[in-house]
């Protein structure tokens, strides 16, 4: 013990007067492990603490803090009690003691064993004896982070303190300036506010010394290591301002004040901080102030040109709006909502008499913000705004000023939408003005002009929106309206908006859409075209043509319920059967854009069970029966060739398919990859609805027609679009017959859909050495055949070797290393070289219909930046080595590759490529030079220094392709030069002259978006350098 004794000493008298600040660390040491205590150490620190000069007792008071600092979960109660009283007297020590005290004290509050009454003792020593603002930064801190700790954990001792507490907290917090303790301050005021401490009549004091930071106007330094930002201070004192209606007197006529700034965010502060005030002040609260609430708001929406200003006015409406809707009403008590609304309507109402006039909006957003707020406000407005909108309509004869009100009306029918859900009697607000609503949207439907019709099929689609609104007899001549319009509009703009119309409506009301749209439709497509010699003439024709796709749209558009599915879905596959059989004279446009209809109809629609079974069993069976009946058709003469065996047609058919087998239930996804193989193993047609087909078809036989092999596509799109959890049967087999169609067929789609399912197959299965051993059969198949300079499949064989090395790059497979380097030796090879560079575009985009999430492949995060990290380099070696006419090759592969990256990492890793990349510029390849500037325009928009010191080069180039004979790389060398302009400025500017003669020329191109371009760069480049230019 003695020894301890003599060693505490020793530490006290080494940091007080031999200053050494590490001892107070083994001085906590030997308290934590029992040495000594901590009231021995105050005893050792006696003569320190008790001395005649000040820095010495500070020594000793900094000493026992940092000390308490780190074992004051180690206290007992009793040495806690002794500490504070201790440090209570030391409050009213020497300043230079002060915040080693605070430190201690703060120390002291986050013990668990504080004894009782002793939070109340420490504050009002702290009140009473520490003038807080006079305090050093830290020391601040030190106190805030004081109440903030004795708020936790005794809460129910400082409530006991009643008001004092507020008032003693509003002395320490008047004068702050500091942003970071400003964060702790708020905090305690939030606290006080909110857990219901007493404010007794120091409200006022606690608003002023909280208001006057506001509105915040803070800039935090650059690289603040603190984090605070103006939006943490704005959010933490809106969270004071808005949390008591005890404010309200204060606050309201503050924010009023403030409204009157100039400055733009003051006022969306100010606005904001209203409308969160407004969810917990009662209308009583507001009574006096509402006048010159709605003054300012008004103001605000009308005059502004900033929409986050005008859209934090209408939020603020709105919550003003609400608030009075809460009043309780009594038979001698006013109706505050319903004199507030009089008034609104009375500012806004008669501007919506002008639509010509620019108040017109302004004011239909204020009467629709308030309309929104709740079901009591939304009758009120309705009620008079809404009949006034259907006179001015019946009275006006121009169809701007129509449209005009036609888009009112649209947003207030928005705006009403829900409010009657949250009422018990669930009375539709718009119900009394349904029939003028109804009769206005129709007359606009009849009308000519196409903005007109534009505008009231969005208003009837809102109006179906509203539950019980519309009347069965309403949908029904609407229907009919839309019928009309497909038939017989042929303005773009009316199409695409008669579809949105009727998709939305379809989906409440599918039972009108089977009885009169899909009949009318189907009608419409299967009429007989006009054959030549009847009058018929070209425009006639492409007349009935665009009727027909128009048709096709508008049915997968109203296909949302399984019941229209059933319905319209047959009359597709009718047009579908009807080109292969050649009665109805459809296009090869007109089958496509069928297909395309029955893909939509299976991206939307197979939600449901029942509609993905209705494509299992009808759909899918029917799509491959025609499609295999086409095929032995196409082994005839070519005249009689189905339209069906076009390459568009099938890929438009695998898109259909694919859909449809991705959503599919697990148990129908099974049985469809079941005969699926079937059918092109086993010749197996048992499962088709017509079996006129013969019995030994053959899909996959080698030599066999191009016709038959081509359908390989349709068990890509049933076998690769499956979940992974499906187990596609005898798979082994079916490989091996896709490996040798891939390679032998010279017919292209019929080996590239066999590749592609081949390798969306290999994506799927599961990892192991069967995989292993297929993967490494595969790649010595096609290696022999590509290492034969005489072998007639090197194309074929590179195809495979491509296909197979995307599916094993998206899974991260580590043999797709092997096939990849093949790939980077073949860019060397004089007849490969060009496609292989082109085929890196492949490997790192989408693809269509295989190897996409939507086909459920296995696709890791981030393989394009992992596959440019570990190959870049042998890229750039390969191209050091590389003959000089193979070098595009290269270049082209490094193109795509680059372009498939994320800007930030083009950023980044743009100075070690741009030597290469300026070669790019100058190769004559015009893939090359596109690939290249798709490149650069977006990292011109941030250039790396690296770039501008290249500028000169990259110029050069830039200035030369601008007269390149390809339109796009054109425009795009114009756009590059366009954003060149915003470089920094003393760097562009000798170049200004050389560009601008350049630029001159395609000024005159034969080409309208080249001229567009041109004319944006060589503005900017011409204002450079000029007062007010950038």
């Amino acid at each position: 013990m003695a020894a301890d004794s003599a060693l505490l000493v020793s530490l006290v008298e080494e940091f007080v007067t031999g200053l050494q600040d590490s001892k107070a660390n083994d001085t906590a040491t030997g308290v934590q492990a029992k040495k000594f205590t901590i009231l021995q150490l105050v005893e050792a620190l006696g003569p320190s603490l008790t001395s005649n000069t000040p820095h010495t007792r500070a020594r000793g008071v900094q000493l026992l803090s940092l000390v308490i600092q780190q074992c004051y979960g180690d206290l007992s109660e009793s040495e806690v009690e002794v500490l504070i009283a201790f440090y209570e007297n030391r409050l009213k020590d020497h300043y230079v003691i002060i915040p080693f005290v605070l430190q201690g004290l703060k120390a002291l509050t986050k013990s668990s064993l504080l004894p009782a009454g002793s939070a109340v003792s420490m504050l009002r020593s702290l009140f009473q004896d520490t003038h807080v603002q006079s305090l050093m930064l830290a020391e601040r801190a030190t106190v805030y982070n004081m109440l903030l700790n004795l708020m936790e954990s005794r809460e129910a001792e400082l409530k006991g303190l009643g008001a004092d507490f507020v008032f003693g907290f509003v002395q320490s917090m008047d004068g702050e300036r500091d942003p970071r303790n400003l964060v702790l301050a708020f905090q305690i005021a939030n606290n006080i506010i909110h857990r219901g401490y007493d404010l007794g009549k120091f409200a006022e004091e606690l608003f002023e010394v909280t208001s006057c930071y506001f509105p915040v106007d803070f800039s935090p330094p650059p690289n603040d290591p603190h984090g605070i930002t103006q939006e943490t201070l704005i959010l933490s004192l809106r969270a004071v301002l808005a949390g008591t209606p005890r404010f309200a007197e204060f606050l309201l006529p503050l924010i009023i004040e403030k409204l009157d700034s100039d400055i733009q965010s003051a006022k969306i502060d100010s606005l904001q901080t209203l409308t969160a005030c407004l969810s917990t002040y009662e209308h009583k609260d507001l009574a006096e102030f509402l006048s010159g609430l709605w003054t300012s708001i008004r103001r605000e929406v009308f005059q502004t040109a900033s929409e986050r200003v005008e859209g934090a006015g209408l939020a603020a409406l709105t919550a003003l709006t609400s608030c009075l809707s809460r009043a309780i009403l009594s038979s001698d008590s006013e109706d505050s909502l319903n004199a507030f609304l009089d008034v609104v309507l009375k500012d806004c109402q008669h501007h919506l008499c002008e639509p010509d006039l620019k108040l017109v909006w302004p004011s239909a957003k204020l009467l629709q913000a308030a309309c929104s707020a709740s079901y009591r406000a939304s009758h009120i407005v309705a009620a008079v705004v809404i009949p006034g909108l259907v006179e001015q309509y019946n009275s006006r004869t121009q169809c701007a000023h129509r449209r005009t009100i036609l888009e009112v009306l649209q947003g207030f029918i928005h705006t009403v939408k829900n409010t009657s859900q949250s009422e018990d009697d669930g009375q539709n607000v718009l119900l009394a003005q349904r029939d003028s609503l109804c009769a206005v949207v129709f007359s606009a439907l009849a009308e000519n002009n196409s903005d007109l019709q534009v505008t009231s099929m969005r208003v009837l689609s809102a109006l179906g929106q509203q539950n019980g609104l519309l009347l069965e007899s309403d949908v029904e001549r609407a229907v009919d309206h839309l019928n009309r319009l497909i038939l017989e509009e042929d303005d773009s703009k009316v199409s695409v908006s008669v579809i949105v119309c009727a998709e939305s409506l379809s989906r409440l009301h599918p039972t009108v859409f089977i009885t009169k749209m899909v009949p009318t439709l189907k009608q419409e497509i299967f009429s007989e075209p006009m054959v030549q010699g009847d009058g018929c003439t070209p425009s006639n024709e492409s007349s009935q043509h665009a009727v027909r796709q128009r048709c096709v749209s508008a049915l997968a558009a109203v296909s949302t319920q399984p019941s229209v599915v059933r319905e319209s879905a047959p009359v597709l596959l009718e047009v579908l059967k009807s080109a292969h059989t050649g009665s109805g004279g459809f296009s090869v446009d007109e089958v496509v854009a069928v297909c395309f209809s029955l893909q939509r109809i299976a991206d939307q629609a197979l939600d449901s069970e029942e509609t993905g079974r209705f494509f299992h069993d009808i759909i899918i069976p029917r799509l491959l029966t025609l499609a295999l009946q086409a095929a032995l058709q196409g082994e005839g003469s070519p005249g009689n060739r189905s339209p069906l065996v076009e390459e568009a047609v099938l890929s438009a058919m695998v898109g259909v398919i694919s859909s449809a087998c991705a959503k599919l239930q697990p148990e129908l996804a099974g049985k469809l990859a079941s005969r699926a193989v079937s059918l092109f193993l086993e010749d197996d047609v048992s499962f088709l609805p017509d079996n006129s087909l013969p019995p030994h078809i053959q899909l996959l036989k080698q030599g066999g027609s191009w016709s038959r092999s081509q359908t390989v596509c349709l068990l890509m799109a049933c076998v690769c679009s499956l979940p992974r959890s499906v187990e596609v049967p005898q798979v082994e087999r079916l490989m091996e017959q896709l490996e040798e169609l891939s390679i032998t067929s010279g017919h292209v789609p019929s080996y590239t859909s066999a590749a592609k399912c081949y390798a969306g197959l290999v994506n799927k299965r599961p990892a192991g050495d069967s995989l292993n051993a297929l993967i490494q059969r595969s790649t010595k198949r096609v290696s022999s055949e590509l290492d034969s300079p005489a072998s007639p499949h090197r194309t074929q064989a590179f195809t495979l070797l491509l296909w197979l090395a995307k599916g094993l790059l998206l899974r991260y497979h580590p043999l797709s290393t092997a096939l990849t380097d093949k790939l980077f030796a073949l860019l060397g090879d004089p007849e490969l070289g060009p496609m292989v560079g082109d085929g890196f575009s492949l490997l790192m985009s989408d693809s269509a219909d295989v190897l996409n999430r939507g086909c459920h492949a296995d696709v890791r995060i981030m393989y394009r930046q992992r596959f440019f990290t570990e190959n870049s380099a042998k890229l750039l070696q390969g191209f050091d080595s590389a003959a000089p006419d193979t070098k595009s090759s290269y270049l082209k592969a490094l193109c795509h590759l680059v372009s498939s990256l994320p800007k930030e990492v083009q950023l980044t890793e743009l100075p070690a490529l741009l030597s290469l990349l300026l070669e790019a510029l100058s190769c004559p390849d015009q893939v090359v030079q596109l690939s290249t500037l798709s490149c650069l325009v977006p990292v011109l928009t941030e250039p790396p220094p690296a770039l501008i010191q290249q500028l000169e080069a990259l110029v050069s180039r830039l200035l030369a392709l601008t007269c390149s004979p390809t339109m796009t790389v054109r425009i795009e060398s114009l756009r590059c030069l366009h954003a060149m302009s915003r470089f920094p400025e003393h760097e562009v500017i000798p170049l200004r002259a050389r560009v601008l003669r350049a630029l001159a020329k395609p000024l005159d191109d034969r080409k309208r978006l080249v001229r567009s371009v041109a004319v944006q760069a060589r503005a900017d480049w011409f204002l450079l350098g000029s007062p007010g230019g950038r």
